[in-house]
C-alpha cells in the first residue's frame, strides 16, 4: 500500500511526508513568519508534532520577495502582507507543488547509486489504463478464481453461484461508488481506505477500520501463500511432501502440515525479498498480472473448444460414486493380461490380494459396476441442467452422481479412501465467506492516486471499469463451469477424480499446464503486493500517531523501508499459514475487508448527508441512499458468510476504537463525525428550547466560578474537585473565569486562562466548557457570565462559586460586595446557588471516606436541592460509603413527632435512604452574647464606613487607581480593580432651619470621623440582633449534632434588600458556619427540582 509524498519542486532539502490533507490552513497570528505547526499529519517528528510545508504561508527565507508584497494598490493590506500573501504569490506556490506516490519510486532512488544526486520528480502522467484499471484487475483476480471457483459452482449450483458473485460484487461496486466519490473530493494520499475512512469520520473510526484494513491485507498474504503451497504440492509436484498419511495420520492433516512447513518457508523468503527490495516486487507486478490474464484467455479458450473437441478426462464411478484415480489406474475390475483376466489395481483395493470371491470383496463394489464417464463432457453437452441446483454435503460424504444406477449395499469404512468425499461441510454462508476475498482489489486505483494524470477522472472510471470486467468474468466463468464441466468433477475440490489435475485446468486450452503455473505465479505476486502494502498501511497509521503503542511502527531503515511494520507483519501472517486451510482463512480476510468497506460507505452516506461546504466530489453519479444499501450489504455479507467472525471483528474494531477514544486522539481532519455530531447537538438544542426541564429530568447544570492569581493560575482547583464528584461526569459543567482590562489588550492574557483552566479541568476530570471574558469590572464580567453561558436550552441552572476568605480583616469592601452581587444576581435569573465554604478541606478524587455522614440541615423549604446534592454526591466513589442524615428544626408550636414521620415518609417516597432528626429550638432570651456580637459589627461597619468618607482617603485612593491603569494586571474574581464611587447620602435639611443652623450641622458632620466616641454609644440595631440570634443560635444546635460530619448542607439565607446591611450579612454567615470544617451554602432557584412521582 503506497504511501503520499508532497514535495515542493524549488526547494532544495526534500521532504517526505505520510499524507496531504488539503492545502487549507492560513496562520492568523501576529508572526512576521511561518508557523509551520500544524495538527494535520503530514509529517512527524515521532512525538505527534506534525509539520506541513504550505503553499498558503508567506516563505520567510525569500527577503528577496518582501517589497512586492508593498504593492502601491495593496497599500490598504501592506500591514497584513506577510501573513495573508497575496493571490498571485499563493497560486504560484500552489503551482510550484506536486504529487507523487511514496513508495517503489523513492525506494528504487533510495537504493541505486545515484541516490547520492538530487532528483526533481516527475509530473504524475499516468492514465486510467495503467495507472487505475490494470492494477485493480491484479488485484481482484486471485487465488479464488483459479482453486475454489469451481467447487464453489459445483457445491452451489449455478443458480446459487451466480447470487453469490453477484451479492459480492454489487456490494464492491456500490462500496467502489463511494468510494470514486470520496477520492474525487480532494486529493487521495497514502493508506487508501484508511486515509479516507480516518479523514472523514475521525481519528477513531479511521484507526479501528485502518487497522481491520491492515489485519485483512496482512491474512490476504497468509491466503494467497496457501494457495501457491497447495498449487505446489497438488499440482506440480506432489512429490515434494514432507509428511505422508499413515494410520496414525489421516491425509487431510498430512496436507496440513505440508502447508504449514512450505507456507512458513515460502513467507520467510517473501519477506526477506521485500525487505531486500521493493523495486523488485514492483518490476514484477507486470509479469504476475501477465500471467493472470494468459490464464483467463486460456479457460475462454478452452471453453469454446470444447464444443466441438472437448479434452479428455473420463473419472471412474463405482455405482454412482465418484473413484478416486491415479495416472495408472484402468477404470475396470479385471484386466486381460496374457489371455488371462486378472484383478485390476481397483480390485485390489476393494478386496482382498489374490482372491476374487464375493466373500472377500467389498459388498457395494460386488454388487455395483464400473463405469467411466466424461469429466469434460463440453459446452454442447446439456450437462448445464444437472448443475443448476445445488448439492451441499457434509464432511466425509461421498461424491456421487444423480442419474447412475446405483444398488445400495454396505461399504466397509476402510474403504472409504477410495472414493472422492468432501472435506469440510459446506453451505451457502460458508461459499459466500470464501468467495468473497475474490471480490476484493478495488482500492488499488485510489492508492496511486499521486501518479495518475488526473485521478479525478481516472479513479471511478478505472475502478468501476475493472470491477464491472471482473464480475462479467465471475459471472461467465460460473455459466461456463456449469455448462462444460461434470458436477462430480466440479466438487472435487482437489480434482482427485481426473487424475489429481486442476479442475479447472482441465478446461483449459492449450494445456493445463498454463492454468497451473499462470495461477502459481499470480498467487505468489498476489502475496508479494500484500506482504508489501500491508506494512506501508500499517506506517501510516503509526505516523498518524493516533494509536501509542503503534508509534514504534512508524519507524523503519534509511529509506523509509517500514522494517518494523514489516516484521509485525510477517508474524501475524505467519498466524494465518498455521491455520493451513485456505478455506479457513478466507472469511477471516473477508470480515476485515466487508468492515472496512462499510466504513467508506458509511463516510460517503454521512458526508452526503451533512452537506459539508467541502464535500465537492467531481464524480457525481453518488447517492446517500447507494451508500447506506452498499453499507447494508456489507454488514449483511459479514453475518452471511460467518456471524462468530463478524463479532470478533467488530469487537476488535470497537477496542480499538474506545482505546483511541480514550487516549484521546488530538486530531482535528474535518472529518464528518465532527459535522455529525454539529447537526445532532443543533437538533437537540433546538429540541431542547421547546420548554424548561421536567423536575425528573432537572440536574445541576453548574456554571463554576473560578478565581485566577497573578500567575494565572486556579487560585481553589477543589472547587473543580467538587464539581467533578457532583457531576460524575453527567449534565453540563461550565468553568468560568473574569481578567479584568480592555479585551483587545487582554487577548493573549484570556487565552492563557483558557488554557491553564482547560489543564486543570482535565486533571480534575471535569468534562465540560471553559469560558473566559475580560470586562473593565470583575463584577461586571462575573454578571455577563451568569447571563451569557450556554446555549439554548443547554444553560447553567447552578452557580458555583468559592467564598470569599480574609474579608473581616481587609479595608477593602469591594471583594465582599462583588460575592453579595453574585449572590443577587442569581436570585434574579432564578438559578440555583452553591458555596463551599473551606474548600481547601474538601477530599480530592483519589480520597475515600470508609464511613461518616453527610448532614443536611433543612430549616427552609428551597426547592428540594438539599435533597437532591447528597444523593448525587454519593454516586462518587469518593462520598459513596458516608451515610445521609436529614436535621430539620422545629419551633415551639410544632409537632415535632408528627413532623418526624412526615419527613420520613417524604424520603420514602423521594426513594432517598436517610437517617431523619428534628431538633426542637426553644425560645429563649437573647443572650448577652449574642447583643455584644451585634454590637461589635455594627461598630465596625460604621467605623469602616466612615474610614472610606475621609477626604484624604479617597485621594489616596483616585492615585492608586490611576497608578494601577497605568499597567496592565490582572484583576481577581471577588476584586474590582477600580475604585467604586461611594455616593455620599444626601444630606438631611430642614425647612425650618436658618442658614446658620445649615452651615453647623455640615461642620458637625465633616468632623464626625474624627472623633470616634460616639461609636461607642451607638446601640445595635433591632432587626440585627434577631438576625444574629438566630445564626447564633442555629450554629450552637448544628455544631452540637453535626461537628464530626464529612459534609453539612445548609439553607443559605438571602442578603437583605437594603444595601446598606450587606457587611451585617457576611457577617450572619460566618457566625453561622463557624466551627465547621467543611461547609456546603446551597439557595435554590425558586423551581422544584425532586419530584416524588415516577
Amino acid at each position: 500500500m503506497p504511501h503520499f509524498t508532497v514535495v515542493p519542486v524549488k526547494d532544495q532539502a526534500q521532504s517526505s511526508y505520510d499524507s496531504l490533507e488539503g492545502l487549507n490552513w492560513v496562520d492568523y497570528r501576529d508572526t512576521g513568519q511561518d508557523c509551520l505547526d500544524h495538527q494535520d499529519t503530514v509529517s512527524s517528528d515521532g512525538h505527534g508534532n506534525h509539520k506541513e510545508d504550505s503553499p498558503f504561508l508567506n516563505s520567510a527565507d525569500s527577503p528577496g520577495k518582501k517589497n512586492d508584497f508593498y504593492d502601491r494598490n495593496l497599500a490598504l493590506f501592506e500591514e497584513e502582507l506577510d501573513i495573508r500573501p497575496k493571490v498571485s504569490s499563493l497560486l504560484s506556490r500552489l503551482v510550484n507543488y506536486t504529487n507523487i506516490t511514496q513508495g517503489a519510486k523513492e525506494h528504487e532512488e533510495e537504493e541505486s547509486a545515484e541516490a547520492s544526486r538530487r532528483k526533481t520528480p516527475k509530473s504524475p502522467n499516468m492514465g486510467t489504463l495503467m495507472g487505475v484499471y490494470l492494477p485493480c484487475l491484479q488485484n481482484i483476480f486471485g487465488v479464488i478464481l483459479f482453486l475454489r471457483l469451481t467447487w464453489i459452482v459445483g457445491m452451489a449450483g449455478i443458480i446459487q453461484s451466480l447470487l453469490i458473485v453477484l451479492m459480492c460484487c454489487s456490494c464492491t461496486m456500490l462500496t467502489a461508488i463511494s468510494m470514486s466519490a470520496i477520492a474525487t473530493n480532494g486529493v487521495v494520499p497514502a493508506g487508501g481506505a484508511y486515509f479516507m475512512i480516518s479523514r472523514s469520520l475521525g481519528p477513531e473510526f479511521g484507526g479501528a477500520v485502518g487497522l481491520c484494513f491492515y489485519l485483512g491485507t496482512t491474512f490476504a498474504s497468509a491466503m494467497y501463500i496457501l494457495g501457491a503451497i497447495e498449487i505446489f504440492l497438488k499440482y506440480l509436484v506432489p512429490q515434494a511432501a514432507i509428511f505422508h498419511a499413515t494410520g496414525q495420520l489421516s491425509s487431510d492433516s498430512a496436507l496440513l502440515n505440508n502447508m504449514r512447513v512450505y507456507g512458513s518457508l515460502c513467507l520467510s523468503l517473501m519477506a526477506v525479498v521485500v525487505f531486500v527490495g521493493v523495486k523488485y516486487v514492483n518490476k514484477l507486478a507486470s509479469l504476475f498480472l501477465a500471467c493472470v490474464i494468459i490464464s483467463i484467455v486460456s479457460i475462454y479458450a478452452g471453453a469454446i473448444k470444447s464444443m466441438t473437441h472437448p479434452p479428455e478426462f473420463p473419472i471412474c464411478m463405482l455405482g454412482n460414486r465418484t473413484l478416486v484415480r491415479d495416472h495408472s489406474d484402468v477404470c475396470a475390475k479385471t484386466i486381460i493380461r496374457e489371455n488371462i483376466t486378472v484383478p485390476s489395481k481397483l480390485s485390489e483395493r476393494f478386496c482382498l490380494p489374490g482372491n476374487m470371491s464375493s466373500v472377500q470383496c467389498d459388498d457395494y463394489f460386488i454388487q455395483n459396476n464400473v463405469t467411466e464417464i466424461q469429466g469434460i463432457p463440453g459446452l454442447g453437452s446439456g450437462i448445464i441442467r444437472e448443475n443448476m441446483w445445488g448439492n451441499y454435503l457434509q464432511k466425509g460424504e461421498i461424491l456421487e452422481k444423480a442419474g447412475l444406477q446405483s444398488v445400495d449395499a454396505h461399504s466397509a469404512m476402510e474403504n472409504s479412501m477410495n472414493y472422492v468425499s468432501a472435506d469440510i461441510a459446506t453451505s451457502f454462508t460458508l461459499l459466500v465467506g470464501i468467495f468473497f476475498p475474490s471480490a476484493t482489489g478495488i482500492m488499488a486505483g485510489s492508492n496511486r492516486s499521486g501518479d495518475l494524470r488526473d485521478a479525478q477522472k481516472s479513479i471511478p472510471v478505472g475502478t468501476i471499469l475493472a470491477i464491472t470486467t471482473t464480475s462479467l468474468v465471475y459471472l461467465s466463468s460460473v455459466v461456463l463451469f456449469g455448462s462444460c464441466i461434470e458436477g462430480v468433477v466440479l466438487r472435487d475440490k482437489f480434482g482427485v477424480a481426473v487424475q489429481k489435475n486442476l479442475v479447472v485446468g482441465t478446461l483449459s486450452w492449450p494445456s493445463p499446464w498454463v492454468i497451473v503455473i499462470g495461477s502459481f505465479f499470480s498467487t505468489v505476486g498476489a502475496g508479494l503486493q500484500s506482504l508489501t502494502g500491508a506494512p506501508r498501511l500499517l506506517q501510516a497509521i503509526a505516523k498518524d500517531n493516533i494509536i501509542p503503542f503503534l508509534r514504534v511502527f512508524g519507524h523503519g531503515k534509511s529509506n523509509g523501508e517500514p522494517t518494523w511494520a514489516l516484521l509485525l507483519t510477517g508474524l501475524i501472517a505467519e498466524l494465518g499459514i498455521l491455520i493451513a486451510s485456505l478455506d479457513m482463512v478466507a472469511p477471516i480476510l473477508s470480515m476485515f475487508f466487508l468492515m472496512c468497506y462499510l466504513f467508506v460507505n458509511l463516510a460517503c452516506a454521512v458526508q452526503t448527508l451533512l452537506r459539508t461546504p467541502n464535500w465537492r466530489p467531481r464524480f457525481k453519479y453518488y447517492h446517500w441512499a447507494l451508500s447506506f444499501l452498499g453499507m447494508s450489504m456489507c454488514l449483511a455479507l459479514m453475518f452471511i458468510s460467518s456471524w462468530y467472525y463478524a463479532i470478533v471483528a467488530m469487537g476488535i474494531a470497537g477496542m480499538i476504537y474506545k482505546y483511541i477514544e480514550y487516549q484521546g486522539a488530538e486530531k482535528e481532519w474535518g472529518d464528518g463525525i465532527r459535522g455529525l455530531s454539529l447537526s445532532a447537538a443543533r437538533y437537540a438544542l433546538l429540541r431542547l428550547e421547546v420548554g424548561p426541564p421536567h423536575t425528573k429530568n432537572w440536574r445541576p447544570q453548574l456554571l463554576v466560578l473560578l478565581k485566577l492569581d497573578e500567575d494565572l493560575h486556579v487560585k481553589y482547583p477543589r472547587l473543580l474537585t467538587f464539581a467533578s464528584q457532583l457531576k460524575a461526569g453527567k449534565g453540563l459543567t461550565i468553568v468560568g473565569s473574569v481578567i479584568q482590562g480592555n479585551f483587545l489588550d487582554s487577548f493573549g492574557e484570556l487565552q492563557a486562562a483558557e488554557q491553564a483552566i482547560k489543564n486543570m479541568m482535565e486533571i480534575e476530570r471535569v468534562k465540560g466548557f471553559c469560558q473566559v471574558v475580560v470586562a473593565t469590572k470583575v463584577r461586571e464580567g462575573v454578571v455577563h457570565l451568569i447571563q451569557s453561558c450556554g446555549l439554548g436550552g443547554m444553560k447553567h441552572n447552578t452557580v458555583v462559586m468559592g467564598w470569599p476568605y480574609g474579608w473581616r480583616q481587609s479595608e477593602d469592601p469591594r471583594a465582599w460586595k462583588t460575592f453579595i452581587n453574585t449572590v443577587r444576581c442569581t436570585t434574579a435569573a432564578h438559578l440555583a446557588l452553591m458555596v463551599p465554604k473551606n474548600v481547601s478541606f474538601y477530599p480530592s478524587n483519589h480520597e475515600r471516606f470508609t464511613d461518616g455522614s453527610i448532614d443536611v440541615w433543612w430549616i427552609v423549604h428551597d426547592g428540594g436541592m438539599l435533597m437532591l446534592l447528597p444523593f448525587l454526591l454519593k454516586q462518587h466513589k469518593v462520598w459513596r460509603k458516608c451515610k445521609m442524615r436529614i436535621f430539620t428544626v422545629a419551633q415551639m408550636d410544632d409537632n415535632s413527632i408528627q413532623m418526624k414521620k412526615d419527613l420520613a415518609t417524604f424520603l420514602y417516597q423521594l426513594r432517598i435512604e436517610a437517617e431523619v432528626e428534628v431538633v426542637e429550638m426553644h425560645d429563649s432570651d437573647i443572650s448577652a452574647y449574642t447583643y455584644e456580637r451585634t454590637l461589635m459589627m455594627e461598630q465596625r461597619s460604621q467605623m469602616l464606613r466612615q474610614m472610606r468618607l475621609s477626604s484624604a482617603e479617597r485621594q489616596r485612593e483616585a492615585q492608586l487607581v490611576k497608578d494601577r491603569h497605568s499597567l496592565v494586571r490582572m484583576g481577581s474574581l471577588y476584586s474590582d480593580e477600580e475604585e467604586e464611587v461611594v455616593e455620599t447620602p444626601p444630606e438631611k435639611v430642614q425647612m425650618t432651619w436658618t442658614r446658620e443652623r445649615c452651615e453647623a450641622e455640615r461642620r458637625n458632620r465633616n468632623n464626625a470621623p474624627e472623633n470616634f466616641r460616639e461609636l461607642m454609644s451607638l446601640k445595635p440595631d433591632q432587626s440585627n440582633v434577631r438576625r444574629m440570634h438566630t445564626a447564633v443560635k442555629l450554629n450552637e444546635v448544628i455544631v452540637n449534632r453535626s461537628h464530626d460530619a464529612r459534609l453539612v448542607l445548609l439553607n443559605m439565607p438571602g442578603p437583605p434588600r437594603n444595601t446598606d446591611g450587606d457587611e451585617n450579612y457576611m457577617e450572619f454567615l460566618e457566625v453561622l458556619t463557624e466551627g465547621l470544617e467543611r461547609v456546603l451554602l446551597v439557595r435554590g432557584g425558586g423551581r422544584e427540582v425532586i419530584t416524588i412521582y415516577s
